[in-house]
C-alpha cells in the first residue's frame, strides 16, 4: 500500500478521502468533533476533504493524524481500487444501534479487510471459496430453499454429517475473514460486510458463549450466501432467513430430526446441546420447525426457559467460543520470511493499536456455577 519512505508532501498528494472518513469513524467522531480536536480546521473543511472537493495541506494532514491516532501514511491512497462507498454491513437491528456505533464497527471491519489485503502481499491466504445462492429481487425465498442452500454449502465445503466441528475455522479455511473486537460498542451484535475480494464477519467480543457465538457465525454466513451485497439491511425477513440458514447449517434436518424429543425432556435436550454445540433455545426452535414438537409444547418450552432464567444463562457450559486464527497465523508466517510485525506496520501505514485490537483473541467464558 504505502511506501514507508513517503514524505509528508507525497502523502498529501496521494491523499485518499475514504481513509480520512474511516479514521474519523474508528474514533467515533463527527466532523464537528474532529474539527474541535484538530483545532485549526472547520467541520466544513473536513466535509470538503471527505467528499473529495479539496485536499488537506501537509500541516493539516499532520494535525489530523495526531487527532485521529493514525500514522500520516494511513491517509495515502493504497495502490489498489478503493472499496465502494456503498458497501454496508448486515446489522441485526437498525433500531437498537446508533448510526455512529454502526459506523465505528464498520470502520474496524474495513480495517480488517485492509489488513488481510496487506498480508496477502507477503503470504498466501486461503482463496475465497464461497458458494452463493442469492435471492432474485421479487422472488420469495421459502424455508425449503434455505435448507437446501445450507446443505449445498456443507456439501461444497465437504463437511461430514453431524455437528460442524468449528464454524469459525471452517469459514476461515474458505477465505472468509473473521474477527472479534472490543470497541466499547454495547449494542452492535455480530455482523458481516460482503466485500467482493474478502468478506469479513465480525463477532462480538462480549459473547463468551460458544453456542451463541457459533450460531452468530452461521447466521452471518447465511447473509453472505443468501443475500450478498443486495439484501435489505436490518430487514426482519432478511434476519429471519439468516436465522433459518444458521439452524439448517448447524443442525441439518436429516441428521438431527430423529434425535429431537417431541416433549420437554430437558436431560435429552442438554445431551443434544453437548453434542451439537448449539443452545437449548436453538434446539427447541429446530424441534418445532421440523415438525417434531407441537406448537403447544414449544410454547410451554419457552415459558420454562423464561421461568428458569435459561433465556439469559443456560445450563450446560460448552467452554470458550471459537477463536479466529487466520490473520494471526498469517502474521506469524510473514515473520518467518524475515519481515517483523513492526516493519509490516510501518510499511502498511495501518494504525498499530487498532490492528492489535483486531488480532486480540482475549475472550473467555466466565466460569458458571452449576447445580
Amino acid at each position: 500500500m504505502n511506501d514507508p519512505q513517503l514524505d509528508p508532501g507525497d502523502i498529501a498528494a496521494l491523499f485518499d478521502r475514504s481513509r480520512l472518513r474511516t479514521a474519523r469513524e474508528l474514533r467515533g467522531f463527527t466532523q464537528v468533533q474532529l474539527a474541535r480536536e484538530v483545532g485549526s480546521v472547520t467541520a466544513a473543511s473536513i466535509s470538503q476533504f471527505e467528499n473529495g472537493h479539496t485536499k488537506p495541506a501537509t500541516a493539516t494532514l499532520r494535525r489530523l493524524a495526531v487527532a485521529l491516532r493514525v500514522p500520516p501514511a494511513f491517509f495515502a491512497a493504497p495502490a489498489r481500487p478503493p472499496v465502494q462507498d456503498q458497501i454496508n454491513g448486515y446489522f441485526r437491528s437498525l433500531r437498537s444501534t446508533s448510526p455512529r456505533d454502526r459506523q465505528q464497527a464498520l470502520a474496524y471491519v474495513h480495517l480488517a479487510r485492509e489488513l488481510a489485503l496487506e498480508l496477502e502481499k507477503h503470504v498466501a491466504l486461503p482463496e475465497l471459496n464461497l458458494p452463493r445462492a442469492p435471492i432474485d429481487e421479487g422472488q420469495a425465498l421459502h424455508s425449503a430453499d434455505i435448507e437446501q442452500a445450507a446443505a449445498q454449502v456443507r456439501d461444497h465445503w465437504d463437511v461430514s454429517r453431524g455437528p460442524v466441528q468449528d464454524v469459525v475455522r471452517l469459514m476461515e479455511m474458505n477465505g472468509i475473514i473473521v474477527v472479534r473486537f472490543r470497541v466499547s460498542i454495547e449494542k452492535v451484535d455480530a455482523f458481516c460486510v460482503d466485500f467482493p475480494d474478502r468478506p469479513v464477519v465480525a463477532l462480538g467480543a462480549d459473547k463468551g458463549l460458544r453456542d451463541r457465538s457459533r450460531f452468530d457465525a452461521a447466521h452471518e454466513l447465511g447473509h453472505l450466501v443468501l443475500h450478498g451485497v443486495n439484501g435489505k439491511i436490518g430487514d426482519k425477513e432478511t434476519e429471519s432467513q439468516a436465522h433459518e440458514f444458521a439452524a439448517a447449517f448447524l443442525m441439518p434436518a436429516d441428521d438431527i430430526k430423529s434425535e429431537l424429543p417431541d416433549r420437554l425432556d430437558w436431560p435429552a435436550f442438554l445431551r443434544l446441546k453437548a453434542k451439537w454445540h448449539v443452545s437449548l433455545a436453538a434446539l427447541l426452535v429446530r424441534a418445532k420447525t421440523l415438525g417434531v414438537m407441537s406448537e403447544h409444547t414449544y410454547a410451554q418450552g419457552w415459558k420454562a426457559l423464561s421461568v428458569r432464567g435459561w433465556r439469559k444463562t443456560e445450563p450446560g457450559s460448552l467452554g470458550n467460543p471459537e477463536a479466529p486464527v487466520l490473520l494471526q497465523r498469517a502474521l506469524e508466517l510473514m515473520e518467518t520470511t524475515g519481515l517483523s510485525f513492526d516493519d509490516f506496520i510501518s510499511r502498511s501505514g495501518l494504525p498499530e493499536a487498532d490492528i492489535r485490537n483486531l488480532l486480540s483473541r482475549d475472550i473467555r467464558e466466565r466460569p458458571r456455577v452449576e447445580f
